[in-house]
Order: C-alpha cells, then structure tokens, then sequence
C-alpha cells in the first residue's frame, strides 16, 4: 500500500489544508473523500487537488486574488512530490489543466459566481488536505 513518505506532500498537504485539526462536525459523513482502498483514495485526492488548484490557477488570476499566484507553485510542488513516473506527472498535470480549462472557457471576467466558484474550491482543497493528512497520521503513528 502507498503511503506519504515525501516530506515536501506533507507540507504542501499541510499549507493546503490551513493547518486546523479535523473535526467531526467540519466534515460530514459524505464529504469524507476515504471510501474502500486506501491507496487509490490516496491518488483520487491528489488528482482532485490538481484539479481544484488548476481551477483556483484560473479563477483566482481573473479576480485578481491576492494569492493568485500560489495556484501554479502548488501544482509544481505536487508534481515535484508525486509525479513519481512520467505516466503519473502526465496525469496530474492533465487534471490541473482541465480544471483550469474548464473555467477558461465559461468566464472572460470575475463575476460573483467565479468568486463564489473560487470559495468553495479552497474550502474543498483545504478538505482534501486535511483528510489527506489525517488519515495518513492514523496510519503512521
């Protein structure tokens, strides 16, 4: 079973996850994205959070966020950590450019929808992080 021995995942998962302990209340029984094998739960969420950064690369720029230009620097930090072959950095990096295409192609200006668009996606990647996270520290104690 694949676990997260790159300490450089581990602190991008941290920065990403802002660093708050998991609560039961924070996250629902359905929002938890552990389901069956530990290992391609593992690999959904990071091909997720390649997506939502892909998708926050976009949105954040067009709203001219103050951390826009983070989005770019959390895909080559992951890339870096998990792009263990040329098959698997193909992968995330396919998964960070639909996410940023998939905007691109809707919005030509920030609107309230992208701003809300933009929230949510780092509340979601935020959860993905610290589910990341959690689950990894109850198995590696």
């Amino acid at each position: 079973m694949r676990s997260l021995h790159s300490l450089s995942l581990w602190l991008l998962l941290f920065t990403l996850s802002g660093a708050q302990p998991l609560t039961a209340q924070s996250v629902s029984q359905t929002q938890k994205p552990w389901q069956g094998n530990t290992s391609i739960d593992v690999d959904r969420s990071i091909f997720r959070i390649a997506e939502v950064a892909g998708s926050l690369a976009f949105l954040q720029d067009i709203c001219a966020a103050t951390d826009a230009d983070k989005w770019p620097l959390v895909m080559q930090q992951l890339l870096d950590a998990e792009g263990t072959s040329p098959d698997r950095k193909g992968r995330i990096a396919g998964a960070y450019n639909n996410g940023y295409r998939n905007y691109a192609v809707t919005y030509q200006s920030c609107t309230a929808s992208a701003r809300e668009a933009s929230q949510r996606y780092l509340a979601e990647i935020e959860q993905l992080s610290s589910a990341i996270l959690k689950r990894q520290s109850q198995k590696n104690p």
